[in-house]
């Protein structure tokens, strides 16, 4: 992880961004020597949302307390892959 201080920040925040978001590098903006904020890509954000919702269906799975699924018919028309 990279860190710069949030003063350092302001000049280069454009190219900090394009950095996060491209490379998926984690950005840390620092405030007297503590991480303030972090820029980070939204696609990290999203791979553990899918990580950790990934984890919850496996643990629900092995407890036997999962529910009834959702038929993939209803699935596709909610979606509207499908006419209703």
């Amino acid at each position: 992880m990279t860190e710069i201080t949030i003063s350092a920040a302001r000049a280069h925040l454009g190219d900090l961004v394009r950095r996060a978001a491209h490379s998926r590098e984690t950005i840390a903006l620092t405030d007297h020597g503590h991480v303030a904020a972090l820029l980070v890509s939204p696609q990290v954000i999203e791979d553990l949302e899918d990580a950790l919702a990934v984890s919850d269906y496996q643990r629900r799975k092995a407890e036997g307390s999962l529910g009834p699924g959702i038929p993939m018919a209803e699935v596709r028309k909610q979606l509207g892959l499908e006419k209703q």
